[in-house]
């Protein structure tokens, strides 16, 4: 199972490697689909009330490998382990850590997530969807959670058997997908996972929250929140 923010599951599969000679010129970009629509900024929908969505009209809204370019793999569920592997001392990071932690969105009605990984180093990318009724709570959410990532400087990764490493966190510039878009890194900083880098965004789809990571990549994260907006605007009718 995937976190709310997608990172621990292709993390857990990524730390088994060496994440060193992730630079080259070899990645694979995760271009939008030509059969996938172009997003637009925002739905062309906005639902009036509480809409409330099964896990099953949800998973229809994600993409799926035919959706990928050549080289990717689908990568198998896991099921959640209760780990935390995110923490920090700072009592200003405890939004954001509980954001990490997390299975799904707070608060959310109903969660799916697929992940894909484009060979033995990367990039891995997840995708996820939290239904969360109302676009008013979807906008609440990433408003708070862009609230956590501003305050907290930096949070610590411990994975078992690899010790703890210091990750860096910053905002940057969102994917302008969506509604509400917001982005952020999570880079190593010192630790056995030093340079680990990891970037996030999340996007509102009407009452739906779409969360894209991806982990060592290499500038995949527009085109593959372009994709899985598109495809969320597509299939998640208000």
């Amino acid at each position: 199972m995937t976190r709310f923010v997608s990172f621990p599951l292709a993390l857990t599969t990524a730390l088994t490697l060496s994440l060193t000679g992730c630079g080259g010129d070899d990645k694979k970009t995760a271009a939008p689909p030509a059969s996938t629509p172009t997003p637009s900024a925002t739905p062309s929908e906005t639902p009036t009330g509480p809409v409330v969505r099964t896990t099953a009209e949800l998973t229809k809204a994600l993409l799926l490998l035919s959706d990928l370019p050549t080289g990717f793999t689908q990568a198998k569920d896991e099921a959640d382990d209760g780990s935390k592997p995110f923490s920090s001392s700072s009592s200003r990071c405890k939004t954001l850590v509980k954001y990490l932690n997390a299975t799904k969105a707070p608060g959310s009605k109903a969660s799916v997530t697929r992940s894909f990984a484009g060979g033995q180093e990367g990039p891995y990318i997840d995708f996820g969807l939290d239904a969360m009724g109302t676009a008013d709570k979807v906008a609440d959410l990433q408003e708070e959670f862009e609230k956590a990532v501003d305050s907290c400087a930096k949070v610590t990764l411990k994975v078992e058997g690899e010790g703890s490493t210091s990750m860096k966190v910053e905002k940057i510039s969102a994917p302008q997908y969506g509604t509400g878009p917001f982005a952020f890194r999570l880079t190593g900083t010192s630790g056995p996972k030093r340079g680990l880098e990891a970037t996030f965004a999340t996007a509102g789809v009407n009452d739906v929250v779409v969360s894209v990571s991806v982990l060592a990549g290499q500038g995949e994260l527009e085109a593959a929140t372009e994709a899985a907006v598109a495809k969320a605007q597509q299939v998640l009718k208000g």
